[in-house]
């Protein structure tokens, strides 16, 4: 068999949405499992949908996921140019030969394929299996348009050919199209290329996920704070599903993926997309980072509430960063858990009533006068002053978060903090700690 080429081929026309990299993922990985060749082609003959910028969002989203292309644009190749619009002179030869073989005509200035009105069109899906149209329900269609750009139809499979593309895929809603393709490949001579087409993702049952609705581009999940890693684990899934031994995995580097890939574990059917499981992936992706590699990504989230004058503007930022890491499923929820460092949140006394904890305002002023003398009279780790409270709990015939509860309220003024009023006060330290305290109790007395 001739080397495996596929392409991924984007129109610059925005962001990246979740189906279009998923496709680019599927090509990537069936040329990377097979040592084939992965190309990427821009396909801008579309200009009046142009958008500024899209090529850079292309290769920038590419180059993150880590799905590197082995010819493209920018680093050229033996069949470039690899834009669209610079191949424009080599698409009116072929159409002109159609034009002469009786298989296309002109009219108003354009050049239209010309459908056989008598008999069928039949091609193989890899997905989908055979399908046959008939030709009379295939309208003609443009080839050239007037200005004298190729259409998106015509100069996809002319350069589909001409760079050796053996495998194709693309989404599924292409299928109704490939009959056009596949009597053009017939006119002119030329063998097709195997074709996979995907099934859509779908928002639910009834309705596609879609750019109108938000929250299809991948630059989206990004800004929510999802890893690029588990974004692309989770599009891996939805469609296709590995076999064997690898059935019940759910987590898969990019090269366990190359490993596991194969056309048989695309399914024909829509795959609908789930947040709630792609964030559960993100979150075991967020809970395997070493210490080190969590502090780096989550440091953007967490500066601005404890860096002052360049410095961490707490005694413990360790203690922070192992707070926060197993109670972050994305990197966004970690600004409402820090927000208390500069200071307490303001809030009202009545904070301090806790049904399970059996504390009120009251007990919580007693609570928090035998907390001072905890930490004072102690070694102020977290084991030491773990039992000093647990010793004034036992001698009270109370659990010990009927200490350690209102301790948290008085040092972060929240009922939810990353860690409980022991963790915070590591963190915050013993004398910011005893001064946050002191501040709680004046105002339990007023």
């Amino acid at each position: 068999m001739a080397q495996i080429r596929t392409r991924f081929a984007p129109s610059p026309t925005g962001f990246m949405h979740l189906g279009v990299l998923r496709t680019a993922l599927y090509a990537w990985l069936y040329a990377r499992k097979h040592n084939g060749t992965f190309i990427l082609r821009i396909e801008d003959t579309d200009q009046a949908r142009y958008v500024e910028g899209a090529v850079d969002v292309i290769y920038n989203t590419l180059k993150t996921c880590g799905l590197n292309w082995d010819e493209g644009p920018d680093i050229g190749g033996d069949f470039a140019p690899y834009i669209q619009s610079e191949r424009k002179d080599s698409y009116m030869k072929y159409a002109l030969e159609l034009v002469e073989k009786g298989a296309a005509y002109h009219k108003d200035g354009a050049i239209f394929q010309k459908m056989p009105t008598a008999g069928s069109t039949s091609f193989r899906d890899e997905i989908f299996g055979e399908i046959t149209v008939e030709n009379s329900e295939i309208e003609d269609q443009v080839l050239i348009k007037s200005d004298g750009m190729p259409t998106y139809n015509f100069a996809n499979v002319i350069d589909d050919h001409l760079m050796n593309i053996t495998h194709i895929i693309r989404g599924s809603e292409f299928l109704s199209s490939t009959p056009k393709y596949i009597l053009l490949y017939e006119s002119l001579g030329w063998k097709p290329p195997v074709f996979i087409h995907v099934a859509p993702i779908m928002r639910d049952a009834s309705n596609k996920l879609s750019k109108r609705d938000g929250d299809a581009y991948v630059s989206d999940f990004i800004e929510k704070g999802y890893l690029i890693e588990a974004v692309i684990n989770y599009i891996a899934l939805l469609g296709w599903s590995p076999r064997g031994e690898e059935s019940e995995n759910e987590f898969f580097t990019l090269e366990e993926l190359i490993e596991a890939f194969d056309l048989d574990g695309i399914s024909k059917s829509p795959a609908i997309f789930d947040e709630v499981k792609m964030r559960a992936i993100n979150a075991q992706y967020i809970r395997s980072l070493s210490p080190e590699k969590f502090k780096e990504i989550a440091k953007p989230y967490v500066k601005p509430y404890i860096c002052k004058d360049g410095q961490c503007a707490i005694a413990n930022c360790s203690a922070l960063f192992a707070a926060l890491q197993p109670r972050t499923e994305i990197l966004t929820e970690i600004t409402p858990q820090v927000d208390f460092i500069p200071a307490v949140i303001a809030h009202e006394n009545e904070l301090y009533f806790n049904k399970k904890m059996k504390t009120t305002p009251e007990t919580s002023l007693v609570a928090l006068g035998e907390a001072i003398w905890a930490i004072e009279e102690h070694e102020f780790d977290r084991d030491s002053l773990f039992n000093a409270f647990k010793a004034l709990a036992d001698d009270a015939e109370v659990k010990v978060g009927y200490f350690l509860y209102p301790l948290q309220i008085a040092l972060t003024g929240k009922q939810s903090a990353p860690g409980g009023g022991l963790d915070i006060c590591i963190m915050l330290g013993k004398e910011e700690s005893i001064k946050r305290i002191k501040t709680a109790i004046e105002r339990l007395k007023a």
